[in-house]
């Protein structure tokens, strides 16, 4: 498209005033005077909405636990009474904190925890480990034996 050539010298005026107006400046710097930057502090609750660095920065990952890392098995015994024991100070366990604070490995976990306890698969305490009625008996009385 082309303007009229009656209307080149008006549309060149437009054309020049556009990039005279698109150079100028609008936002301008004040310094505060007094201000000990508390304007500048995220609020409490504000924290998740400020990003930092903006989405250019690659994220580093959380440092976890190498999976390569191999975890020795315990004896199946001792393994069982430290079980126990966890599941006295708590009455459900999820497989993950188990793992961790038994530091044994998954699937040797998982069959001791087959024998000793059920999956919880509904309800409020659903995807945990909770000891079946038999041995949260036994552990009961061995408290009350203990405490005696």
């Amino acid at each position: 498209m082309e303007p009229h050539k009656d209307n080149l010298i008006n549309y060149a005026k437009l054309c020049r005033e556009r990039t005279q107006k698109s150079m100028v400046k609008t936002r301008k710097v004040q310094v505060l005077d007094n201000d000990h930057g508390m304007s500048m502090r995220p609020m409490p609750g504000m924290v998740g909405l400020i990003t930092t660095g903006g989405s250019k920065e690659k994220r580093k990952p959380t440092p976890t636990k190498p999976s390569d890392v191999k975890r020795t098995r315990r004896d199946r015994r001792e393994l069982e009474n430290i079980i126990f024991k966890l599941f006295e100070k708590q009455p459900n366990w999820a497989l993950k904190a188990l793992v961790q604070e038994t530091d044994q490995p998954e699937q040797f976990l998982k069959e001791i925890l087959n024998d000793l306890c059920m999956y919880n698969k509904r309800g409020p305490n659903q995807g945990t480990h909770e000891l079946k009625p038999e041995y949260k008996k036994s552990s009961e009385e061995a408290a009350a034996a203990d405490a005696s």
